[in-house]
């Protein structure tokens, strides 16, 4: 345990760091979204295009990983929104709230974490994951959270907002990285070596810079949306993040190895460390464009992130 501490510790230590730096104002609010873009646009998708480019390609079109990970993503917005809806929370804060239940911090903090503690074999199961989350489970999400707009416009209201949404996978870089990382490893393509080292350079401010900007977009949330909430708002999702979604994945995965599918014993076990992680902190940024309860989002994924520090570690010493 303590051994799986000294790896995860620093990953979380700079989430801390970035959210003391923004609530004592060190980092100026205004300057985060101009974070949030160096990582977006630059720094992740070429951390990305090099995990993808240097994983055999096998590992990132493997249909078990992706079948059993999308089944556990679609449950778990189906509970989420079942288990939350009332008559305050509608489908709008409702489908966002099941984002951030079922879309872990994969981006931001699992892939380099994963790597850090399995090898570099855990990035193709995670890297999978996360576009299986960034294509089908977001856009799910944001098309069930229109169904609210207007009484007997809904349906059209929905096909509308995942046309959006789809555009709005097609504008984000990361797809794409992930999908020339993947055409790299089929071709064994190598980028000319200047190209390579800059491309090297940035990917290796991902992590450190990812993981700094979570910190500063969380406290940013708790000082925009500091307004009381009863505690069966947010913690009940949050304990669906932490503990559900995780037991969710290896009891199907488990199944499903057991019914002949086959599917890897590691990829299982990246998966199910995958769905440990804490929410992806980036819903914030959509339930606010959406106009969703977004103190509710942000404590949401606050409590995943303390609180994954203790249960993520756990669940790696459980299964490695």
């Amino acid at each position: 345990m303590l051994n799986i501490l000294l790896v995860t510790f620093p990953f979380f230590a700079l989430v801390l760091a970035g959210y003391v730096a923004a609530h004592r104002r060190m980092l100026p609010i205004e300057a985060i979204p101009g974070l949030n873009g160096f990582v977006l646009f630059f720094a992740l998708p070429c951390m990305l295009y090099r995990f993808g480019s240097t994983t055999p390609i096998a590992a990132l079109l493997d249909a078990a990983v992706a079948g059993v990970y999308l089944l556990c993503a679609l449950v778990m917005v189906a509970f989420a929104v079942v288990m939350t809806m009332n008559s305050r929370i509608r489908w709008n804060d409702a489908s966002l709230g099941a984002l951030v239940a079922a879309f872990p911090n994969s981006g931001f903090m699992g892939v380099p974490l994963l790597v850090a503690l399995l090898g570099p074999a855990a990035a193709g199961p995670t890297i999978l994951t996360m576009l299986v989350d960034m294509v089908i489970t977001s856009s799910l999400c944001v098309a069930l959270s229109r169904l609210d707009e207007g009484e007997g416009h809904g349906r059209a209201a929905m096909v509308d907002a995942g046309k959006k949404a789809l555009k709005g996978v097609a504008a984000n870089p990361m797809p794409w990285a992930i999908l020339l990382g993947a055409v790299a490893s089929f071709y064994q393509f190598r980028l000319p070596g200047p190209v390579e080292k800059t491309t090297w350079l940035l990917a290796d401010a991902a992590s450190p810079v990812a993981l700094f900007t979570i910190g500063a977009v969380l406290a940013r949330s708790q000082i925009q949306s500091s307004h009381p909430m009863p505690v069966g708002d947010f913690l009940p999702v949050a304990l669906m993040k932490l503990l559900l979604h995780p037991l969710l994945v290896l009891a199907v995965g488990t199944a499903a190895r057991q019914l002949g599918l086959p599917l890897d014993p590691f990829a299982l076990t990246v998966m199910v460390l995958v769905a440990a992680l804490p929410s992806a902190s980036n819903v914030s940024l959509l339930a606010e464009r959406l106009g969703a309860d977004n103190g509710r989002i942000a404590r949401i994924i606050l409590v995943t992130t303390v609180a994954a520090f203790f249960s993520f570690s756990g669940a790696v010493t459980l299964l490695t």
